[in-house]
């Protein structure tokens, strides 16, 4: 039977200060028996006698004095490593590299980005922007945040929540072309296309209406892969496009932006965290998307 050392550390200890196997036994909450037993297998696989016995009492042979001082440095390094561990986990610290639509970036992160630093002030955030598709392990990258469908990989998905969508235009686009009261009426209209390393194509808009879902194939003139150039395009009137509401707020609040087809509405996108495989997730990237995943859940919910 293999010798549990730490918990045989910890009964010796107990023996040697109550000088009594039965005291020791009943603070411990052991059987005596099971005291007896542990203190000698100890002996025999240090092989040197740690307490000398009588009917009457237990004491320490010298070497036992000075096994017991060692014992009690060993045990109190392991609380010690523990509790800094506990404290890194309650309070993380470190640098953190997250991958990110620029969207994102600018919607999500920016204005929130102060409580963040207030939570957690011993992070060092490194905030990477791009749509592009991230080698997490040759960039040095603990976590990336994706939008939409994901490819088939060896990371580890954490799901944050999801983003409403909506169709939407520039109003002086929408008073050269009209507004279209159905996906049917899209034929006439021209929208800005979006490609990117997924499967969907850069034409298509997409529609929900109580559970009928519709694709249409849009005419377009230019199609671009980074979020921030596909809303400037939108609010110089290039055309239609559809984005995650979160990222274009301010512009439909101040009808920069006009929503259009509201009774058909994108199909929700989910936004995920993905991070590479490993036995224990970091504090940081731990506590990082437990952040994300409140804000992405107020959004839902707002």
């Amino acid at each position: 039977m293999r010798l549990d050392r730490i918990q045989a550390m910890q009964i010796f200890i107990r023996v040697a200060e109550a000088e009594s196997f039965i005291h020791a036994a009943v603070a411990l909450s052991l059987p005596a028996s099971t005291v007896t037993s542990t203190v000698k297998n100890l002996e025999r696989y240090l092989q040197v006698r740690l307490l000398n016995r009588t009917t009457r009492r237990v004491s320490l042979t010298p070497e036992g004095a000075q096994y017991l001082i060692q014992c009690k440095e060993i045990l109190d390094l392991i609380e010690h490593t523990e509790s800094n561990l506990t404290n890194a986990i309650k309070q993380p610290k470190g640098r953190l590299r997250v991958d990110m639509p620029v969207g994102i970036a600018h919607s999500v992160i920016m204005p929130n980005l102060q409580e963040f630093q207030r939570r957690y002030p011993n992070i060092y955030l490194m905030i990477g922007v791009s749509d592009r598709q991230v080698d997490l392990i040759k960039e040095g990258v603990d976590c990336v945040i994706r939008m939409g469908n994901l490819e088939n990989s060896s990371l580890i998905a954490r799901p944050l929540g999801e983003f409403r969508w909506v169709t939407c235009a520039s109003s002086a686009y929408l008073k050269e072309n009209g507004i279209p009261q159905s996906p049917d009426d899209l034929a006439h209209h021209r929208a800005i296309h979006y490609f990117s390393g997924n499967n969907r194509q850069a034409g298509e808009l997409r529609f929900v209406q109580n559970g009928e879902k519709k694709i249409v194939q849009m005419n377009g003139d230019i199609a671009v892969n980074e979020t921030e150039l596909y809303i400037k395009m939108c609010l110089e009137g290039y055309g239609l496009a559809q984005l995650a509401e979160r990222l274009v707020t301010e512009h439909l609040r101040k009808k920069r932006l006009i929503a259009v087809l509201q009774d058909w509405c994108p199909p929700a996108v989910a936004v995920t965290l993905l991070y590479p495989h490993q036995r224990f997730v970091s504090p940081t990237v731990r506590v990082f998307a437990e952040w994300m995943a409140e804000l992405i859940s107020s959004e839902s919910s707002a």
